[in-house]
């Protein structure tokens, strides 16, 4: 049955018996019956000295959430006075602590583009690069946090080489260039395995040309010399070999090597000119730059 609507009289009496006056006809208006009257509230803002004292209470209670929701608001209502400045890089802190990494990146981001020149720019690069760091994966996922991590280690270290943060940003470099290279190798493994043999070698390349300084250098050079006899590419074979025994005599990866070559009737054959040995000569010489 369809709904009916009552009449404007009927709606009137309806009003007249609970008591309302009818004031004319645009109280009876539907539109006037349900609206609500809204009287504006005026929030006085809370002093700058309160909000961050509250957000270093609650940092002390560990109630990351609720500092950074502090910070935020003192950024807020105190927007570019010096205050903000500090809770801007409070909120990252607080965030970071929290491990809410992607907001502390954001926050890290937003003051270094405020404040590029701030004696604690520094610090906010160094919440963005660990905050990047942490949040690197196992080597058999996708390494695209990796990469980022890497990139922001990288600038924190040229931006600031004397900050306090720099020897710590170098030693995470190294520690993301070899999760990279593994990541890389395990690949390789797979070509290899899968006799693609064209491919693997383009992931053994990788390792060495741009992860030379990790620890996966050794098994990369020993891969290229079984994905090179495999593809019967004897002469890179050897060079690969003897590249790998005059940097790492010792290693087992260069016994493997050599053992494989000799069932060629091969032996080690370094070839001076080629990209490999060209490689390991440009580290060699960064390494005695350095040194002196």
């Amino acid at each position: 049955m369809p709904l009916t609507l009552p009449t404007r009289g009927a709606m009137a009496a309806v009003l007249l018996s609970l008591g309302v006056g009818l004031g004319g006809c645009d109280a009876l208006d539907p539109s006037n019956l349900f609206a609500e009257k809204y009287k504006p509230e005026v929030v006085a803002d809370t002093p700058a000295d309160k909000l961050y004292s509250d957000g270093l209470a609650k940092m002390e209670d560990k109630d990351y959430e609720g500092a950074s929701k502090s910070f935020d608001q003192l950024d807020k209502q105190y927007s570019y006075s010096d205050w903000s400045r500090r809770a801007l890089l409070m909120t990252a802190y607080s965030n970071y602590e929290g491990a809410k990494y992607d907001d502390a990146i954001t926050a890290s981001k937003r003051y270094l583009q405020r404040h590029p020149a701030s004696k604690d720019a520094a610090y906010a690069q160094y919440l963005m690069a660990m905050s990047q760091y942490k949040q690197i994966p196992d080597v058999t996922r996708d390494q695209e946090r990796s990469e980022r991590a890497l990139v922001a280690l990288q600038e924190l270290v040229q931006k600031y080489p004397t900050s306090e943060y720099a020897n710590d940003a170098k030693a995470k470099i190294q520690i993301t260039r070899d999760q990279l290279a593994a990541k890389e190798m395990e690949v390789g493994r797979f070509y290899l395995e899968k006799r693609s043999f064209p491919a693997a070698i383009n992931r053994f390349r990788d390792v060495i040309s741009k992860y030379q300084t990790t620890r996966h250098t050794e098994e990369a050079l020993e891969r290229l010399v079984e994905a090179y006899m495999a593809l019967g590419i004897t002469g890179e074979a050897q060079n690969a070999a003897a590249v790998l025994g005059h940097n790492f005599p010792d290693s087992p990866w260069y016994k493997d090597a050599y053992a494989l070559l000799q069932t060629g009737g091969l032996e080690p054959r370094e070839e001076k000119s080629s990209w490999l040995s060209r490689a390991f000569r440009a580290v060699t010489g960064q390494k005695t730059a350095s040194a002196d």
